[in-house]
């Protein structure tokens, strides 16, 4: 996929004032600096789409950017971040819990793991609270410049045996990405392709 346009449409907190367009969108989500950010700007080839910041937790709202202009991509805040307050996370999840309960145009979710770090039970949780409400998601594996290539395939195949061994009878979709190499830019967004390709022809039909 080519990125020929990438626009940043709205920010809030209330699902209802997301963009009301039949266009399939998809949701970028994950600890608190996991390198989020980064990732969208790789993504896109937009230096500054996704606002970087040295100071974690700074996306707190519900970021809609619309791309090629047939499809969302849905920046959403990060979670777990300690100096966050605790009234603040009261409201992080609110409305993130009403993202994924009341947009029907939502059509993936990204998980983002720090690919350097053993399975967190904050990230845990959340996956299995999207599989137990049946929202499909994917994980994306951040910071894999950080590692050799032996040690990215011993932390995958752990992180994906623990899944296994808990709730999941297999494990999601995933990828491996690094923001400051561009690995895995093809990969994200040739999956984004392969199910617009379908949302569309369904929607022609």
């Amino acid at each position: 996929m080519h990125i020929k346009t990438a626009t940043f449409i709205i920010s809030n907190t209330d699902v209802a004032k997301c963009p009301n367009e039949p266009l399939p969108e998809y949701a970028f989500i994950g600890r608190s600096n996991v390198g989020k950010s980064s990732l969208i700007n790789m993504l896109t080839e937009r230096k500054s789409l996704a606002k970087i910041s040295g100071r974690p937790g700074k996306t707190q709202l519900i970021n809609h950017f619309k791309i090629n202009g047939n499809w969302f991509l849905v920046d959403l805040p990060g979670y777990g971040y300690a100096r966050v307050s605790k009234k603040s996370k009261k409201t992080f999840q609110k409305y993130i819990t009403d993202y994924f309960a009341k947009r029907e145009q939502l059509v993936c979710a990204f998980v983002l793991v720090d690919i350097r770090h053993e399975p967190q039970k904050i990230d845990m949780e959340f996956m299995e609270w999207l599989g137990q409400n049946a929202i499909p998601f994917c994980i994306i594996f951040t910071k894999a410049d950080k590692l050799k290539p032996k040690a990215i395939e011993r932390a995958i195949n752990a992180y994906l045996a623990e899944l296994i061994a808990g709730v999941w009878e297999e494990a999601p979709q995933y990828f491996v990405t690094s923001s400051s190499k561009k690995m895995g830019r093809d990969d994200v967004l040739g999956y984004i392709d392969a199910i617009n390709d379908e949302f569309f022809k369904k929607t022609l039909r």
